[in-house]
């Protein structure tokens, strides 16, 4: 049978229409494939949620109100009426001006911002008795009746700590850091610290059997140290531009808070447990522009201990690090131990790490009592100095000198690293101990650059790590 001439070009262009057409598609699957989204457009969405608190054009100056700046007249009723007052009124600004002011527990409420003028230094007196009656807090992620944090919100919505001035926990040998048990820290033996029977064994016990946090009373006559921040059950937290030192445990400890920006803030404080910011059961966090120089670690992202994690069962989400300086500290930016509930969709980015004195750079702590999991952590253009055992850490035989063996394997999956320049490794470039029931999945390193490690890699139960373009001492992976 034969085609005319004019139904002959016909099916000719219609066989080239439908190739080019094939073609076209082919090429654009290719480039959607090509085509990666970059993590870090979901760290930019995260900040953008976390909004720019404001507060009425209304202020306090506590001077108003009978504050002396002697450092030795005890101004927490001053404070307190300055605060409570401004919040009575629909909010604004308390300002502490220069000059060194002595006080009890402040008490944060919504809509007030506590402004720290240039100069100003607030000293927490040492007589423990000003820290009750106990309040609704925690202690190693437990809840519990204790000592009042030294500054204390709980369930307020829109409060800041913002300003130039101080915050002097006045925490030292001789005041808060002996009951850590510790001689380095002025413990004397023979003297009560915080592992005796009554202090945290007695809180652990509460913990495994559910019971009501009104009935676990600790404070006088126990030795579990105040959190020096914390706000607890709050929503649109900013801390900006302060500094805190001397602090009688951890620093700055949000939980079960959403919507936190910390801006700016300087921790200078080398007591036991003096964890710079521990986020916790806390939801779109962003810390960023920080200095931290610090007794324990830097940043650590937590979510319960054992128990107590898993029957609240929040996880730590949502939470950008950026542009922070790390210097001394157990690890740069850590997620655990007490890590029940879980982390997952952390983003670090564009931060300094460096001291003779900073164990790690990243860190994963957990074990089989704690369980929980950490997934989708993405680091970013990070500049490691100096570390003294390892850039990247996943330990998931934490504290296992602690009979801290349980039912609960650790899930850790999505850890990814990319442009990391580190001068000076430490004992290992990346050291991983995972779980052989669970392993260890999804780890890559991309356009990272360690030199000076005594080792390369230390690896135990993982999946294998995908490298693109990294060197450890000089070896292409």
């Amino acid at each position: 049978m034969k085609l005319d001439t004019k139904k002959a070009l016909n099916l000719l262009l219609c066989i080239a229409i439908f190739s080019i057409t094939l073609n076209s598609c082919k090429d654009k699957v290719k480039e959607e494939k090509i085509t990666e989204i970059d993590p870090f457009d979901t760290a930019d969405e995260i900040i953008s949620k976390i909004k720019k608190l404001e507060f009425p054009d209304n202020t306090i100056n506590i001077v108003d109100l009978g504050a002396i700046a002697d450092g030795k007249t005890l101004n927490t009723q001053a404070i307190k009426k300055a605060i409570d007052s401004c919040n009575k009124s629909g909010g604004g600004k308390v300002i502490i001006p220069s000059g060194n002011f002595l006080t009890g527990p402040i008490v944060l409420k919504s809509n007030v911002n506590l402004h720290l003028e240039e100069g100003a230094n607030v000293l927490f007196t040492t007589d423990k008795s000003a820290y009750l009656p106990a309040v609704h807090t925690s202690y190693e992620a437990v809840e519990l009746m204790n000592y009042s944090p030294l500054i204390y919100a709980y369930k307020q919505n829109n409060i800041a700590v913002t300003g130039k001035g101080t915050f002097n926990g006045q925490a030292d040998r001789e005041n808060w850091w002996p009951w850590c048990g510790a001689e380095r820290y002025g413990h004397i033996e023979g003297t009560p610290k915080q592992k005796d029977d009554h202090n945290l064994p007695r809180l652990r016990t509460m913990n495994e059997n559910a019971t009501p946090v009104a009935e676990r009373t600790f404070g006088e006559g126990h030795q579990l140290r105040p959190l020096f921040f914390q706000p607890f059950e709050c929503d649109n937290v900013l801390i900006q531009g302060v500094t805190f030192t001397n602090a009688p445990f951890w620093v700055l400890h949000p939980i079960k808070c959403n919507y936190v920006r910390v801006d700016g803030v300087t921790v200078s404080s080398h007591g036991p447990n003096n964890d710079g910011c521990d986020p916790e059961y806390s939801k779109y966090v962003h810390i960023t522009n920080c200095t931290f120089d610090t007794g324990d670690d830097c940043i650590a992202i937590k979510s319960g201990r054992n128990e107590e994690g898993r029957r609240i069962n929040i996880p730590s989400e949502n939470i950008v690090v950026e542009n922070c300086d790390m210097k001394d500290g157990h690890g740069g930016v850590v997620m655990g131990s007490e890590i029940s509930a879980g982390v997952r969709n952390v983003y670090v980015r564009n931060c300094k790490m460096d001291s003779p004195n900073l164990d790690r750079a990243i860190r994963i702590k957990t074990n089989t009592l704690r369980g929980g999991f950490v997934e989708n952590v993405y680091v970013k253009n990070i500049h490691v100095g100096q570390v003294k055992e390892a850039v990247l850490k996943i330990n998931t035989y934490y504290g296992i000198y602690a009979n801290q063996e349980g039912d609960f394997i650790p899930s850790i999956k999505n850890i990814h690293l990319e442009d990391i320049e580190v001068e000076n490794g430490g004992k290992y470039g990346i050291l991983i101990k995972g779980r052989a029931e669970n392993p260890v999945k999804n780890v890559t390193l991309t356009n990272v650059h360690i030199k000076g490690a005594k080792t390369d890699l230390s690896i135990e139960n993982s999946e294998p790590l995908v490298f693109k373009n990294t060197t450890i001492n000089g070896k292409q992976y």
